[in-house]
């Protein structure tokens, strides 16, 4: 087997990931983080959640991106390794949500990083953020 494949496979097998909120109401927040209660368990999918973003693989982004959180989620962005994927939940992450048009929220997480995956909802329920994971362990796993 190559290092490649075994890098791949075990990109697969266990995603980390780390938690980024840009500045919400916590609702989503709430529900990422009952996603990894028992109840709900994403760790059956190897899925853990980081503290640092040099540990993570995915970046999960909840929130309306405001205007002091730019250049700190910029740099969490950069500080996360190559392969990094990103997934933006909730409402606020995708376009800024009920904050939209504010003059302190930029419109979505997409015009700082590139998104692979969205999770519509406000907030999302834990299965839909889950829903979302297990897509892009899909999408990883079939590109090249």
């Amino acid at each position: 087997m190559s290092l490649l494949k075994l890098a791949k496979w075990a990109r697969l097998k266990s995603p980390w990931i780390l938690h980024v909120n840009t500045g919400a109401c916590n609702s989503c927040d709430i529900e990422v983080l009952a996603a990894l209660t028992p109840r709900f368990d994403v760790e059956r999918f190897g899925a853990i959640l980081k503290p640092s973003p040099r540990h993570a693989d995915i970046l999960i982004v909840t929130g309306a991106l405001t205007r002091q959180a730019v250049e700190r989620v910029k740099r969490v962005y950069e500080q996360t390794p190559d392969p990094k994927f990103v997934i933006a939940v909730g409402a606020c992450a995708l376009s800024g949500g009920v904050f939209q048009g504010c003059y302190g929220v930029l419109s979505g997480v997409d015009k700082v990083m590139p998104v692979d995956v969205y999770v519509p909802g406000c907030p999302p329920r834990p299965d839909a953020i889950i829903h979302g994971v297990i897509k892009l362990i899909e999408k990883v796993s079939k590109s090249g």
